[in-house]
């Protein structure tokens, strides 16, 4: 088994974690006002992704902007990471290429912990992509113990690009916020990844 084999369902009895529903759990965040360069070129960009329609192109030209801004909203002192391969516990299926991955360290040689969010896109259904951003939620605690750099919680999303959904791992919780974010609410997405990196949601 790897990350994309995993459902909700099997992440939650391989790894005995519990699932908890609600709406709004990131609604309190305040947003954050990007860079006018940013939002600039974002329109252009989001109706490009649309027009190719392929996953890759939401993921390259809308998800990796959206992040790039967030790591400029820090002064680069934390990196984020593209396709790459996340072999934490291969024996247990924690195996396999993560869509991104975000790392409260601005060393991009490698990856270092303490990473703290973990994004997968999708094309069309995000809640397909429950199991696998769970699971690879989980790789994410368990790599941040291994290397003594444990943080009180990882978060998710999965998003399509132009909506997004968000998730956080608490201990063996797991909280999924029923709540949709569309990419027009840009600053409220960068406003829930800054908490996220700042650990304050």
């Amino acid at each position: 088994m790897a990350y994309s084999n995993f459902t909700l369902d099997t992440v939650c009895r391989e790894f005995q974690l519990e699932v908890i529903e609600a709406s709004g759990i990131f609604s309190t965040t305040q947003s954050v006002v990007p860079r006018e360069r940013f939002l600039a070129e974002l329109d252009e960009k989001i109706q490009l992704a649309i027009s190719i329609g392929t996953e890759k192109a939401r993921s390259e030209l809308i998800v990796t902007d959206v992040l790039f801004e967030l790591r400029e909203q820090f002064n680069r002192q934390i990196s984020f990471f593209s396709g790459v391969e996340f072999n934490v516990d291969e024996d247990h299926g924690l195996n396999g290429v993560c869509d991104f991955l975000v790392s409260k360290s601005p060393i991009l040689s490698f990856l270092e912990a303490p990473i703290i969010i973990i994004v997968e896109a999708k094309k069309d259904n995000l809640t397909l992509g429950f199991g696998q951003c769970a699971a690879e939620m989980y790789a994410a605690q368990q790599f941040n113990v291994k290397k003594e750099n444990e943080i009180p919680c990882i978060y998710g999303a999965t998003t399509s690009g132009t909506d997004w959904r968000f998730m956080k791992l608490d201990g063996k919780h797991i909280h999924i916020d029923r709540s949709l974010y569309p990419i027009g609410q840009c600053e409220k997405i960068l406003g829930i990844l800054t908490d996220m990196v700042q650990q304050k949601v």
